[in-house]
């Protein structure tokens, strides 16, 4: 593993500095996807704390039927903390009028300043409705879909996230790139997987160069594998895009925010902490969870999932890892943590892979949806389910 700082010095990388969303410099060209359950108000804090608050954090996804009928859930994942700017909400939505009304409503009630559209979830409850990574397959649709959001948001730029599309012999990237610019959005996020491979394999970079050259007219960013500040800058340089999303990437890694300012501005260092770092890191974050979540237990319960990442790579025995995965107070996790050998360095291999890696999968659809790309069948609202990915 290297440590050679990574600066930004070819063409690519330094037009990738200068990333604008709307009327938001995104800078370094850098953007937290959305994620269930991970990118809510506490862990954005940590990623932006790390990143010096450089950057564009979003939110988790929020249903657009949900946040229509002020679902009290949705009403609070939408809270954003004072010091975020621009605030970003990504949407998920399958009907064109319920997305333009969560959008309207955003926009009258200044809730964001940034609105994503999710158009990547490959899970098979979610397709096989004809949503999440499905529904760019249907044109129309998708283009009424961002008609509507574009049209109801006012000045609040539109930008929206998607995959290459169902499988290799369904591919839809390039055409919902033509029908994004078309309609107003702003800017498109592209994870280099297709529905079928889920989070399997290696992301496909070409896809992500072929979408940047279709679409010049608006910034293009990329999405898949981005383990480190190395990686970030090796995908703009090998793509062209304009900036990079980074989603697995950071699970149990706030501070990679703090890896990807310094490789943009070529200043610092990679962050290798210690584990005493990363303990504090996670007595905070799940300090931050319960303070969000009004209940200290509420908040070290959810912290749970969290600390597999953290521990990553580091020598900590299996009858300590669960122990950690089944607190339920603040003080029992610091107890447990001050147990560990807390000096032990950074280790070797602790990059890489976390998260969901299961590939190769059939993707679940309605019964004749490949028949016609072009039909204008719209999608069954049960499609709008509080689930998120891409």
């Amino acid at each position: 593993m290297t440590t050679e700082t990574p600066t930004a010095t070819t063409p690519a990388e330094r037009a990738a500095a200068r990333l604008s969303v709307g009327p938001y410099a995104v800078r370094p060209p850098v953007v937290l996807a959305p994620m269930a359950g991970i990118t809510n108000a506490p862990f954005r804090t940590l990623c932006r704390e790390f990143a010096g608050g450089k950057g564009l954090f979003v939110s988790e996804m929020i249903t657009t039927r949900a946040l229509v009928e002020r679902n009290e859930k949705t009403m609070q994942l939408i809270r954003f903390d004072p010091g975020e700017t621009p605030r970003s909400i990504q949407l998920y939505g399958v009907d064109p009028v319920t997305v333009g009304k969560a959008v309207r409503m955003i926009a009258d009630e200044d809730l964001a300043d940034h609105i994503d559209l999710n158009f990547g979830c490959p899970v098979p409850k979610v397709t096989r409705r004809g949503g999440g990574s499905a529904l760019p397959y249907k044109r129309p649709l998708l283009r009424a879909i961002l008609h509507e959001a574009v049209s109801n948001a006012g000045a609040l730029p539109v930008t929206m996230k998607m995959r290459k599309g169902i499988d290799a012999d369904h591919l839809t990237s390039l055409d919902a790139g033509r029908i994004a610019v078309d309609e107003g959005v702003t800017a498109i996020a592209l994870h280099g997987r297709t529905a079928a491979e889920h989070y399997g394999g290696t992301a496909d970079w070409d896809a992500i160069a072929r979408l940047k050259e279709h679409v010049p007219e608006i910034p293009v960013l990329g999405n898949g594998d981005i383990w480190s500040a190395q990686d970030a800058l090796r995908m703009v340089r090998e793509t062209g895009c304009d900036g990079v999303v980074v989603g697995r990437g950071c699970l149990g890694r706030p501070w990679l925010f703090a890896d990807l300012v310094a490789a943009f501005e070529g200043t610092g260092e990679p962050t290798r902490p210690t584990l005493r770092r990363v303990a504090e890191v996670m007595h905070r974050h799940a300090r931050l969870l319960g303070e969000w979540l009004g209940d200290e237990t509420r908040g070290v319960v959810d912290f749970r999932k969290h600390v597999a990442w953290y521990l990553k790579g580091f020598a900590v025995g299996s009858e300590s890892r669960r122990q950690l995965a089944v607190t339920s107070s603040l003080a029992q996790l610091d107890e447990l943590l001050a147990g560990l050998d807390l000096d032990q360095p950074w280790p070797a291999g602790a990059d890489g892979p976390r998260g969901r890696t299961s590939g190769n999968n059939r993707v679940v659809l309605p019964d004749g949806w490949l028949k016609d790309p072009y039909d204008r069948a719209g999608v069954d609202a049960s499609a709008e389910l509080d689930t998120s990915g891409g």
